[in-house]
């Protein structure tokens, strides 16, 4: 055992200001003992390791310092080499406090990219080495030049097109048609204040809000040109708009009122301003960006193409035989000595059942099972779709329950699941499979259905190979060539040739179409942080190879080339990353998604060091978060909270948690944390509550909640749903004054909640409107008395309208998604009058019961004291009502026009692993609303 302390991951949390005794081990066999600070960088550290050195033995016998690199033992008991020198030791937590210097091989700066990427994504790279998968291999070599070819062009761009990639545009859906509702068009003239960069003089301007930015910018130059007497007056098509504080920015042609930022203000009654940024600024930005790429990628060779497929290569629809495996035997296999083993296998084309299932003949329980039996499947080698998929479940059964006929019922409930897992028919290359594979498998738990195989999931094998029972099966030779699935153009041909039917039945089962369909149905308007997850799902759900190839040279993957629009736009990148990352801890998806991360990491070097300065954010947020839940068991909420501020006033916590884009949203700048404001939650996790402020943008803090230990995906599914309702009433004239806040699940059971800043809870305004607690929830007055106090005079009627279109939106969308346990709590209020509704743990119909009775009575929440606000306080306001149901009834019918859309994007979702979204059953929910009449 080396010297040292051991150093778990909470001395590194908690000692990140002091200093640390750390043994280093130089070439040349010589121990150093020195005392450095948890916060020097390696390059720092390395420097008085030098110092030193020069002290010792054999120092004539050391090259420069920039021939050798640190390497530690990390937490994972890995050796890791830490090419990255700008990295603290607090940051890099090695297991014991020794790092040895060896001799730096190969190309640096090549390796330091290699580290960044695997401290990025979570997972070594040597990982995907190790797996020695073609289909890896081929998908590493081709995507990444691919990649990095795009990264060559983009540094080419014009600075336009630049500003394009780099800050897409935040726009309002625009209205289809006429609409019915009260999304009107703003006709007066609003203010908008115009600030220069360079000068920092500012102006503010009337204009319409048709006006294009093209002509405010106009408008600015001109006002600068006629107060500083200036001689020429500059192109404003030399300019851009930027939102203050923010990185966002107003270009295009489009009218002002489009703009998200714009409608936002003139919603909460604010004045926009924008500051006027130079084009040579965007420049400097463009090739500050393209600077930070160590080297530019060099355009290699391309690899040779696949081999052609030899005309004299039998077809696939020649093959009339019945398709069959042979079981050959399992391994690993733990289970009860009094009991057999069974296999079934299945062929399913995603969810659907080609043939009959077939199992085994019963053996013995043993370690080592032998079957040796062929398997025979009612389907004939010819029709096969491409995407076919072989799945297994191996199960063990009670010995005696095949002795009598009447106990058959009762034995399938004996069955007892022990593992499962499934394989395509065709390899990457569209070639059937042939010969012996060991397939190790997932393990199983009994299923409410009494389902045993499971087709939808995942057709990579266990990657624990050591403890995972496997089987080993023989797919059989059918012909004594190579046999691959017909191409496209096959297919073409086969219809022109006159086999139409032939070739319907084979486009009916060409892969990813519900996949696409869905998509399409999204129309690509839906907001990129939300397609993205969408997609992923699919790319669980649908899409079994890495299809490498095809997303290359243009083929029929359209939805992994969607995927790659995250090279051309950096907000689709920013939610594709975080998508993939919070799932890196699957190990069904790990290889896939880490793939895909690598690859786009290679093709946006620059946007890394943003997602690091983010993930280092998020390490910290989870160290406080542990350190605040080990406090507060020994100490009170004011003493936990005040060794919480201690502790984010250290010099590390305050440079991770400063100046960085926000995770929710990488157009908001998360500028100065502001400690004293920080707090934590009363619930069992302790979330924190963490507040930035940002100066520039003059709308006052910037709030988020930090969640260790409960799982985001379900609200973050139910938030996309409300923000896709939003859209779909918007583009039908009807602004229904939503709030889908941000949401984003970050890693395993960690994530980030966007806090919705001035408002509060109908809970709390009851009980601070009441005098007695138990009589707060029938204070009908409450409620509207809030809203008097926070909006004085005219104000309150504008109030009251918010309130009444917003609840009238939240009523519908409660109602058609069967969102459970809604009470007081978790429906919130904003001081402008928006109500929103929180804390989506149930939804479709799964309702919390009690004693076996349903809690949930009605089928949404609109109580008494929600109607007295939109009566306005008085008694017999039918009008108002009566417009209040209108609202509803125009929302709902919106939404049962678009039904279809959100059965398939529910259905794509079920691949996600969500407990209230798992199967066809829970869809049924949808199914139900969709259907129900549309009268009455």
């Amino acid at each position: 055992m080396p010297p040292g302390i051991y150093c778990p991951m909470e001395f590194w949390s908690k000692g990140e200001n002091q200093n640390i005794q750390v043994d280093f081990l130089l070439p040349t066999g010589i121990y150093l003992n020195l005392s450095v600070s948890c916060n020097a960088s390696l390059g720092t550290i390395k420097q008085v390791v030098w110092k030193h050195a020069q002290y010792e033995p054999l120092y004539h016998m050391l090259s420069d310092p920039e021939a050798y690199v640190f390497t530690c033992i990390n937490q994972t008991a890995e050796q890791q080499e830490l090419e990255d020198e700008q990295r603290r030791l607090c940051d890099i937590q090695p297991f014991l406090p020794v790092l040895r210097l060896v001799a730096r091989e190969g190309d640096r700066v090549k390796k330091v990219i290699n580290s960044q990427i695997s401290l990025l994504i979570g997972k070594g790279l040597h990982e995907f080495d190790s797996v020695q998968d073609p289909e890896v291999n081929d998908f590493r070599t081709k995507m990444c030049q691919f990649c990095e070819e795009r990264a060559a062009k983009r540094q080419q761009l014009s600075w336009a097109a630049w500003m394009e990639y780099n800050f897409p545009l935040q726009l309002e859906p625009m209205t289809k048609g006429l609409g019915a509702g009260p999304l009107h068009t703003p006709t007066k003239n609003i203010f908008v204040n115009v600030k220069f960069q360079s000068g920092g003089e500012s102006f503010t301007f009337q204009i319409s809000p048709k006006e294009f930015p093209i002509t405010l910018m106009s408008y600015a130059i001109k006002k600068q040109a006629t107060v500083f007497r200036h001689e020429t007056v500059e192109n404003p098509e030399d300019y851009t708009l930027q939102v203050n504080g923010k990185c966002e920015y107003l270009y295009g042609n489009y009218p002002l009122y489009q703009f998200q930022y714009i409608r936002s203000c003139l919603h909460r009654g604010l004045t926009p301003h924008l500051t006027m940024v130079h084009c040579s600024t965007i420049i400097a930005m463009r090739d500050e960006q393209t600077n930070c790429i160590a080297s530019p990628p060099k355009m290699t060779a391309k690899p040779p193409p696949l081999p052609k497929k030899k005309p004299n290569y039998g077809s696939l629809w020649s093959l009339e035989q019945p398709f069959y495996i042979e079981l050959v035997q399992g391994s690993k296999v733990n289970a009860d000595e009094r009991m057999k083993l069974v296999v079934q296998a299945g062929l399913f084309h995603g969810n659907e059942m080609l043939c009959k299932t077939v199992s085994s003949s019963e053996v013995n329980v043993c370690s080592e099972p032998v079957w040796k039996q062929r398997l025979d499947f009612d389907i004939n080698i010819c029709d096969l779709p491409r995407m076919a998929r072989l799945c297994f479940a191996l199960y063990a059964v009670i010995e005696k329950a095949k002795k009598a006929r009447s106990t058959k019922k009762k034995s399938k409930k004996a069955d007892c699941p022990i593992a499962w897992v499934n394989v395509m028919l065709f390899d990457y290359k569209d070639q059937l499979k042939t010969g012996e594979c060991c397939l190790h498998m997932w393990s199983s738990f009994p299923d409410e259905k009494g389902e045993l195989l499971n087709p939808m999931g995942t057709v990579q094998c266990n990657p624990n190979t050591e403890s995972a029972a496997a089987l080993v099966i023989c797919f059989p030779s059918v012909a004594s060539h190579p046999v691959y699935y017909p191409s496209f153009e096959q297919l073409l041909e086969l219809g022109r040739n006159g086999d139409q039917p032939r070739m319907i039945s084979l486009l009916q089962s060409w892969p990813e179409l519900p996949v696409l369909n869905a998509l399409e149905l999204l129309d690509f308007s839906f907001p990129d942080r939300y397609v993205g997850s969408f997609a992923i799902n699919s790319l669980k759900k649908l899409t079994p190879f890495l299809f490498m190839f095809r997303a290359v040279e243009g083929d029929y993957n359209e939805l992994f080339q969607y995927l790659l629009q995250a090279l051309s736009n950096r907000k689709i990148g920013h939610f594709l990353f975080w998508h993939l990352r919070s799932e890196m801890h699957v190990p069904a998806v790990a290889l896939r998604f880490g793939l895909i991360l690598e690859a786009y990491c290679r093709g946006s070097t620059h946007h890394m060091k943003v997602l690091m300065k983010q993930g280092e954010a998020l390490n910290k947020m989870k160290a406080l978060n542990d350190f605040v839940k080990a406090s507060s068991q020994k100490a009170t909420k004011p003493q936990t909270k005040e060794m919480m501020h201690v502790c984010m006033k250290q010099e590390t916590y305050l440079e991770a948690l400063s100046h960085l884009q926000s995770p929710l949203n990488p157009n908001i700048i998360l500028a100065e944390v502001c400690v004293d404001q920080c707090t934590f939650m009363d619930s069992k996790m302790k979330p924190l509550w963490i507040v930035f402020n940002n100066e520039e943008t003059g709308g006052g803090g910037v709030g988020i909640i930090f969640k260790n230990g409960d799982d985001l995906r379900q609200d973050m599914l139910t938030l996309q749903m409300i923000q896709l309702m939003d859209i779909l009433w918007k583009q039908e004239g009807l602004d229904l004054r939503m709030t889908p806040y941000g949401c984003l699940s970050t890693g395993d059971k960690t994530g980030l909640i966007e806090v919705v800043m001035h408002s509060d809870t109908i809970a709390n305004i009851q009980l601070n409107k009441s005098n007695m607690v138990a009589t707060a929830a029938f204070n009908k007055d409450a409620l509207l008395n809030w809203l008097k106090s926070k909006n004085p005079g005219d104000a309150l009627e504008q109030a009251i309208e918010e309130f009444t279109l917003s609840c009238a939106g939240y009523c519908v969308a409660t109602y058609v998604l069967g969102i459970g346990d809604r009470h007081s709590d978790n429906i919130m209020i904003r001081e402008t009058g928006q109500l929103f509704h929180i804390d989506f743990g149930h939804f479709l119909g799964n309702f919390k019961t009690k004693f076996g009775i349903n809690r949930e009575r009605v089928p949404f929440i609109l109580t008494y004291d929600f109607v007295h606000v939109i009566q306005q306080g008085k008694t017999n306001n039918n009008e108002k009502f009566e417009r209040f149901r209108g609202y509803c009834e125009k929302a709902y019918m919106i939404l049962r026009r678009h039904g279809l859309l959100f059965l398939h994007l529910f259905a794509l979702m079920k691949a996600a692993g969500l407990p209230e979204l798992s199967c066809s059953k829970d869809i049924q929910y949808l199914k139900v609303r969709e259907a129900e009449p549309r009268e009455g």
